[in-house]
């Protein structure tokens, strides 16, 4: 590479907010909250920085157009929650009702995450609401016709993905889907295989499970029995 393509790209990430670049590392490997194992996914940086903040990181983002999916968006979709919160759900994108509305997941999949989130928490004796734990999604903006996000796209939007989480320092997360668990875990199985099972996200616990606008579909009831049985593992690990 040419120093003057190097400066390109190093100025590049210096404008997402990184301040150190590394290499990627192994896939995460399965593990146990009570194990940690060493980093995973995401470059091991940036590295944050002690102040950083979710404040700063939206301020970074700006009315980004760095990347393509900025052409068909309404509004930029950050995240919402408790910005102090012990859980953290991740998603794979906005969809039309959370582009129009500048919220994750407040269409049918969100209405049916909230009630997931709720209903187990009360079920499981957890006094816990949906205002209580932080979501967002791996890119900000939605794709055209809700198609998969590229892997430019997901590079691009996953520094902030990463500084959000990094700011948070969630005792967990709940990965939502194939899309956002390849974006964090850099792992090539499916969610069936994987749902269930704890990885680690840097040295965060994270658990994989079905996103729910698969479980809308009529016949995935068996699906939706194993979601609530992930969940359950989740609120107990992170509120018991």
């Amino acid at each position: 590479m040419n120093s003057e393509l190097l400066r390109q790209y190093l100025a590049f990430y210096q404008d997402l907010g990184v301040r150190s670049l590394y290499r990627r590392t192994p896939p995460a490997t399965v593990h146990e909250p009570s194990s940690p194992p060493v980093l995973n996914i995401f470059p091991e940086g940036p590295s944050e920085s002690q102040d950083d903040s979710l404040a700063r990181i939206r301020a970074d983002i700006g009315d980004c157009t760095r990347c393509r999916l900025h052409a068909g968006r309404t509004k930029i979709v950050f995240g919402d929650g408790n910005e102090r919160a012990k859980l953290v759900f991740v998603g794979e994108g906005p969809g039309a009702d959370e582009d129009a509305q500048g919220l994750p997941f407040v269409g049918r999949a969100g209405q049916l995450l909230t009630q997931m989130i709720e209903g187990t928490a009360r079920k499981e004796g957890i006094p816990l609401l949906r205002k209580d734990v932080y979501i967002c999604n791996v890119v900000k903006c939605r794709p055209p016709e809700n198609r998969t996000p590229l892997p430019d796209e997901m590079e691009i939007c996953g520094q902030f993905l990463f500084r959000q989480l990094s700011t948070i320092r969630p005792k967990a997360i709940c990965i939502l889907g194939a899309t956002a668990s390849k974006a964090l875990l850099a792992r090539k199985e499916g969610v069936t295989k994987m749902r269930g099972n704890w990885y680690q996200w840097r040295d965060v616990p994270a658990m994989v499970t079905y996103h729910p606008s698969y479980l809308l579909r009529a016949y995935n009831q068996a699906a939706k029995r194993e979601a609530w049985e992930d969940l359950k593992k989740v609120l107990h690990y992170v509120y018991d």
